[in-house]
């Protein structure tokens, strides 16, 4: 079959790398690509924001399966355009992507469905927020309710620091007009961070392995986070009876109150946890495989990606499973 992987990063080139490996894999492209990737996919210049252009190239050489690499074009509806235009995808739906697009959204969810996470609020009115960053104290963290590239989230270890994030974020629109309309003001989770990885197809979930990145632009954790300055799988802290009870807790009550919303999701969860004390509790979804966890999950699998991420859009994901190294 033909295959389609959008977007240009460390993430996407690792996918490409292992379903180069399938022998379903006819031809394998990838838009827009980067140099690295040409020695395992043909790149194609039609940027991962381009949606149209996205959409008219799988029709023109007849794509078979397309596989979404970044959050934007998932959350701006790539995937409703391509079913759309009758081709398979692996991803969710905008409506579902929300997930990812909004941590106010997300929060929500967590407090209808009983998934734990850290207690919050949610402001779209500066003066609001720091009214409450006056009277509830820090430290704590705020965080851009929109996409911001792994960069909106702001842990202030004072009320000074706090209202400068409030500032940075609403005020300057540091992270963009729509990312920066709302922040979530959220206590500050102390643990052990992970990174940990499901795959759905809208009813069922299957757990591929955990990572850990580091997002601290310095050593000793100091600095601004990043999108991620590094990364590896498996993260210690997380043995069978963790994944378990994250499985139990957490994914499988977010795959079946997004379903009990009207939004079936279909694709690979991302959650950032906290291992607490208490035990896990969800820091944020993404909606698409870490850049740089993806990198070494691939580097892990050895069964055949394609099939599994098939089975995500057909909706069998219960006939998979898999093997790691």
């Amino acid at each position: 079959m033909k295959v389609l992987v959008v977007g240009s990063g460390g993430r996407e080139h690792a996918l490409c790398w292992a379903i180069a490996k399938s022998p379903k894999c006819a031809r394998l492209y990838a838009a827009p690509g980067n140099p690295g990737m040409d020695q395992v996919a043909e790149c194609v210049s039609i940027d991962a924001d381009n949606i149209k252009g996205i959409v008219d190239f799988a029709q023109q050489e007849g794509i078979d399966f397309v596989v979404v690499g970044p959050e934007a074009p998932l959350v701006a509806g790539l995937v409703d355009s391509l079913d759309a235009a009758g081709i398979k995808a692996f991803g969710p739906t905008a409506a579902a992507a929300v997930l990812e697009g909004s941590k106010g959204f997300m929060k929500d969810l967590c407090a209808r469905f009983g998934i734990p996470t850290a207690a919050y609020r949610r402001f779209n009115e500066p003066d609001a927020a720091k009214e409450y960053i006056h009277m509830h104290g820090a430290p704590l963290v705020v965080k851009a309710d929109g996409l911001a590239a792994g960069k909106g989230v702001i842990i202030c270890r004072n009320e000074n620091e706090a209202h400068a994030a409030i500032d940075h974020i609403m005020t300057e629109q540091a992270f963009g007009e729509h990312a920066g309309a709302e922040v979530v003001i959220e206590e500050l989770l102390e643990g052990e961070e992970v990174s940990f990885f499901a795959l759905v197809d809208g009813e069922h979930a299957l757990p591929l392995v955990s990572a850990q990145d580091h997002k601290a632009a310095y050593d000793g954790d100091e600095g601004p986070n990043t999108g991620g300055m590094g990364a590896y799988t498996p993260a210690p802290v997380v043995d069978q009876a963790l994944v378990d009870r994250i499985m139990a807790d957490i994914i499988e009550p977010t795959v079946k109150g997004m379903a009990a919303e009207g939004w079936p999701f279909k694709g690979v969860l991302f959650a950032g946890l906290m291992i607490t004390a208490e035990g896990p509790k969800l820091i944020e979804y993404n909606v698409r495989f870490g850049d740089p966890e993806c990198q070494t999950l691939m580097m892990r699998l050895k069964s055949d990606v394609l099939d599994a991420l098939l089975a995500c859009a057909e909706g069998r994901l219960d006939e998979i499973t898999l093997k790691w190294s």
